[in-house]
């Protein structure tokens, strides 16, 4: 197994991109894509929480799949949300991401119904034994209502070393740490990266690997900034970069769920695509909008 972590650096939650009805916008998507392989990013996640996945059916998600690993065609990693409440379904998704070229997959817990540490041990189990690629958990409690433990997630990749990683959307430093040195510590080549965009930095800074943060969306040069600030012992770059991002998290709190907010983000810094979302998520307010703007300029970005 290579002992450097496979997964680092920059990895935006793409955003899917739809057309009015709905139906997958390639046209759109694939500006998208461009511009983010344009700005020097390390990898890209589709079908994450950004990528509105939980609003699709199976048939749907297999489609966007195909799409992204075809379109990037090789120019960057490519991991594949497989996520769901069914282990079934997450064994379906993880083995049509293997087939149609995917270079990982990324599996959120099961979410509505709590499960015994057993139970999810079993789930992740039964994946890993199933599916032969690398494999990042993503651990996300403010939605799924179960956090994915150090102690847990170590018992895991002691027992499958295709375990490769994992998004830590927690906004706590201190789970973060605690993941590196427990897990990270022990295994070398599992990635440890952050969710939430203010925590790259100290994520790299306690021997972390980078970022799966929607900003990486609109503003990448922001965390490419940061992480190659901090691999060129830049340091007053990279708290330069962090301080002008901090003004990120705000857009979140503008609406619920924000992949609104992300959509409406990236047409205002310039890219022509459709801001249509899957209901019940619903169009941005102009009003919304407003405030959104502010943020931006608050960060620089517009």
């Amino acid at each position: 197994m290579n002992h450097t972590a496979r997964f680092k650096g920059v990895i935006p939650p793409v955003s899917t991109i739809f057309t009015n009805e709905g139906k997958l916008d390639e046209i759109g998507m694939g500006k998208l894509i461009d511009y983010l392989i344009k700005s020097k990013v390390d990898g890209l996640f589709f079908l994450g929480t950004g990528g509105e996945f939980s609003q699709m059916s199976m048939a749907e998600r297999k489609k966007v799949a195909q799409y992204a690993v075809d379109y990037v065609g090789g120019r960057v990693p490519v991991l594949i949300g497989t996520g769901s409440s069914s282990t079934r379904e997450v064994i379906e998704l993880s083995l049509h991401s293997k087939e149609v070229g995917a270079d990982g997959v990324v599996v959120i817990n099961p979410f509505y119904w709590p499960l015994s540490e057993d139970h999810l041990f079993q789930h992740y189990a039964e994946i890993a034994e199933s599916v032969d690629l690398p494999i990042l958990l993503y651990n996300f409690p403010g939605l799924t209502g179960q956090d994915l433990s150090p102690d847990f997630v170590l018992r895991l990749v002691n027992e499958y070393s295709h375990i490769a990683g994992i998004k830590e959307t927690v906004d706590t430093a201190g789970h973060i740490r605690e993941m590196v040195i427990k897990v990270k510590g022990k295994h070398p080549h599992f990635s440890v990266l952050c969710g939430f965009d203010d925590h790259l930095f100290n994520t790299l800074a306690l021997g972390g690997d980078g970022v799966i943060s929607a900003s990486g969306n609109f503003a990448p040069e922001l965390t490419v900034g940061i992480y190659t600030a901090f691999l060129n012992n830049d340091m007053k770059t990279a708290v330069e970069l962090h301080q002008r991002l901090a003004y990120i998290p705000l857009m979140y709190k503008l609406d619920s769920p924000f992949v609104n907010v992300i959509k409406e983000a990236i047409q205002m810094r310039g890219q022509d695509i459709s801001t249509y979302v899957l209901p019940p998520a619903r169009t941005l307010s102009d009003e919304k909008k407003q405030e959104l703007k502010f943020i931006l300029q608050q960060a620089g970005l517009v």
